[in-house]
């Protein structure tokens, strides 16, 4: 009994160990737009992020039912399963941090709880049909849904202020974007607290029902979802600045109005997914959104190398965490010994992943720094030549010049000086 006492104790250090990893790791999900584009400063941004996210994971429990009850059945499984399936999400947390790809601290959490479960008590351990349902269709509905809805808020607030020439009318405007960035901003951290930390919450539970404290099908106790609360909060106060030069910068370059809209219709998808206990992908749900917002501007693009390597993330997530989680439940199998293995193993490859990151540090004070425009590919060329760009932005072929004379300006034109005599 003691050994199960000290193993559950294990167990729920490392789901708060992987709580805060989701919090840092997803931090971009909610500022890296309202950042890049100097609506807000960045440590300024990310604290408001923690705090939301506090609040957040106090406004619902229907995800984390769906993790402690529904993708895996609970007879039969092991709270060793729940360490293995931890250490599996924990290490593709910070190999993807580490590369800057912001891929879903969630998908790694199902995959290594998938990957442990299978290979502890084979395929009739997994429930299919939530499976599908709840995780996979609405990874695939997410990013998708997000997009088109960013790309057509964005299209719509450009087409409405595009008789906007006064200079001061522009400057109030942009004015009034950065606040409503920061606004939608506050209101994904709110969304990705009230999703994501009860990941967390879901999986402690799991742990407590495996290990006998509670009833199968039981809620989470007020300390698991305080505790959970406090540690996403902590890890997003850390800041991912890896992920956020990633998203804000090297997916597309965004304006105000570009970043309000994805934030704004990222927020909404997310907490419509958590009323109804989906539990999808902030992160694919936001970055969907960021490109969604770069293809609405006319002459806005989307960097599509950067794209696909994030794409090729998201789907190695599932099967390579579940690879790591099924190959720790085999340690965790043999034993005490195996146990510690594993826990060495985890902690080894932490910080030796912490190690390789001091080589390029990336903190608040070089997050919008650029390595150099990414090379256009083929369909930024292509979109990049029949969208024009946006009004006041000079042409980047200085030998191209217009066959068309341009009006001659009324006398009263205010946005034209009076012709000299």
């Amino acid at each position: 009994m003691e050994h199960i006492t000290l193993l559950l104790a294990i167990v729920v250090v490392t789901a708060l160990v992987f709580d805060f990893t989701n919090g840092f790791h997803d931090t971009a999900n909610a500022m890296a737009t309202t950042i890049s584009t100097g609506a807000m400063k960045p440590k300024t941004a990310v604290a408001m992020s923690a705090v939301l996210n506090l609040i957040g994971a106090f406004l619902s429990v229907e995800v984390a039912k769906t993790i402690s009850g529904g993708i895996v059945n609970e007879d039969g499984i092991r709270t060793e399963v729940i360490f293995a399936a931890l250490v599996g999400a924990i290490l593709w947390n910070l190999l993807t941090w580490l590369l800057g790809l912001p891929s879903s601290s969630s998908h790694a959490l199902f995959g290594g709880l998938i990957g442990a479960a299978v290979m502890s008590a084979g395929w009739s351990s997994i429930n299919g049909g939530t499976v599908v349902t709840k995780v996979l269709l609405p990874a695939i509905a997410a990013p998708l849904v997000a997009g088109i809805a960013a790309m057509l808020a964005t299209r719509l607030t450009y087409r409405i202020n595009r008789n906007v020439t006064d200079p001061n009318q522009l400057k109030s405007t942009a004015k009034g974007y950065r606040a409503g960035q920061i606004a939608s901003a506050g209101l994904v951290s709110l969304a990705h607290g009230t999703n994501d930390a009860q990941k967390t919450m879901g999986i402690i539970t799991l742990a407590l029902v495996t290990s006998g404290v509670l009833a199968p099908g039981s809620n989470p106790p007020m300390w698991v979802i305080v505790s959970a609360g406090v540690a996403i909060a902590l890890g997003t106060y850390l800041g991912g600045w890896r992920i956020i030069r990633t998203m804000g910068k090297g997916l597309t370059d965004l304006q105000p109005p570009q970043g309000f809209a994805a934030q704004t219709s990222a927020a909404t998808v997310i907490l419509a997914s958590s009323h109804l206990g989906f539990s999808l992908s902030t992160t694919q749900s936001c970055s969907g959104a960021v490109m969604g917002s770069g293809l609405g501007r006319k002459g806005g693009v989307v960097r599509w190398s950067t794209a696909t390597r994030m794409f090729v993330a998201w789907g190695l997530t599932l099967p390579a965490a579940g690879l790591v989680g099924a190959g720790a439940e085999f340690l965790t199998k043999q034993g005490p010994w195996g146990i510690a293995v594993t826990a060495v193993i985890l902690v080894g490859g932490s910080f030796a992943i912490w190690l390789a990151s001091r080589r390029q540090p990336v903190d608040h004070t070089n997050v919008n720094d650029t390595d150099g425009d990414e090379p256009q590919g083929v369909v930024t060329t292509a979109i990049a030549a029949v969208q024009p760009p946006p009004i006041g932005v000079p042409a980047s072929e200085p030998e191209l010049v217009s066959s068309i004379p341009a009006p001659a300006s009324a006398p009263d034109d205010p946005a034209r000086p009076p012709a000299k005599v």
